[in-house]
């Protein structure tokens, strides 16, 4: 990207921009089979907040491990990178991994969060001007899912990098994923890079655990979004009457995360009614674990070209590097 340029995240020929309307969005899911809502929309100011209490549960591998392979790879993928770089960061939410990453990069030139979450996406700007005071910071509060402008710097970058981490791709389905990383590749343009974070498969235990911890922060984190719905939308679902769940599919290699009602019961949002038999499910959540090899020829599909996994020693997680050709 040059000082002059703007650059788009558009969505797949063909395809409907997604709907930022929440009430339109969770009218549409609920009338939908089967019943979903949508998981962009856990990220309020609380379920912000709840996440950040996950990411520190003992069950809740995937942050730490993600983090730990940074730490200890940051030289090594820094290097990948290279100097003087435009880090395009997707859903990068407090910066934690962020920082780690900038920490090791040489001279990068500018810096460009994307998040939903506004009040977030402030906090992590001002934190990473006072770390980083020569670094240029472009922040754009918006969904990345919806076509969005990225900012021009008045920096000239080497190359355009973008940075998706937490494994947030798993919650396309395989060829959404191909498509929404084909968008990306038109971001990082010719002899740019992707560097994203992929839960990989494992034991479905370990799997299970981390979505339906003890402590129940997953599943307040779940309950959230009814909530968000009766204090957004005046909604009346009854909390005392949904269950969360989360399994691990093998067949398909995803975790499937449920709201479940627990009687027959009527919810109203606005004019419109919702009935619910007793153990309905809502969708709320898909999340995909890829083999290394699997993500890897998906991304090919896309336009990119395989370089460099890095994995923590039980191949729990990896940080996969790209190039775009």
């Amino acid at each position: 990207m040059t000082a002059n340029s703007t650059t788009a995240l558009q969505p797949a020929p063909g395809a409907p921009p997604a709907s930022s309307d929440f009430l339109t969005d969770v009218i549409a899911g609920l009338s939908s089979e089967p019943r979903t809502l949508l998981c962009k929309y856990f990220y309020d100011e609380r379920g912000a907040a709840l996440f950040q209490k996950i990411c520190e549960l003992p069950e809740y591998y995937i942050t730490r491990t993600e983090i730990d392979i940074l730490d200890r790879h940051r030289a090594e993928i820094a290097a990948h990178l290279g100097p003087q770089i435009n880090l395009i960061g997707l859903g990068t939410g407090s910066g934690t991994k962020t920082r780690i990453l900038i920490d090791a990069l040489e001279k990068p030139a500018v810096y460009i969060p994307v998040d939903i979450s506004e009040k977030q996406l402030r906090k992590s700007t001002a934190r990473f001007h006072k770390i980083f005071p020569d670094l240029e910071i472009l922040p754009v509060c918006a969904d990345y899912l919806q076509p969005v402008a990225l900012p021009s710097p008045s920096r000239k970058a080497t190359r355009n990098v973008v940075y998706f981490p937490g494994s947030t791709i798993g919650n396309f389905g395989p060829d959404e994923a191909t498509e929404f990383l084909r968008r990306i590749a038109n971001v990082c343009r010719h002899d740019g890079a992707l560097l994203i974070g992929v839960d990989l498969r494992k034991d479905r235990d370990v799997i299970e655990a981390a979505y339906n911890d003890t402590a129940g922060i997953t599943a307040q984190f779940n309950l959230n979004l009814l909530a968000r719905a009766n204090r957004e939308l005046g909604a009346d679902f009854d909390l005392q009457h949904w269950l969360h769940r989360a399994i691990y599919n093998s067949d398909v290699g995803r975790v499937e995360m449920y709201l479940i009602s627990q009687i027959d019961q009527a919810v109203h949002i606005g004019d419109y009614t919702f009935g619910f038999r007793s153990d309905e499910k809502i969708v709320t959540e898909l999340s995909y674990k890829y083999a290394p090899e699997g993500f890897a020829g998906l991304a090919r599909k896309a336009g990119f070209e395989f370089q460099k996994i890095w994995t923590d020693d039980a191949r729990l997680f990896g940080v996969f590097y790209f190039t775009s050709t």
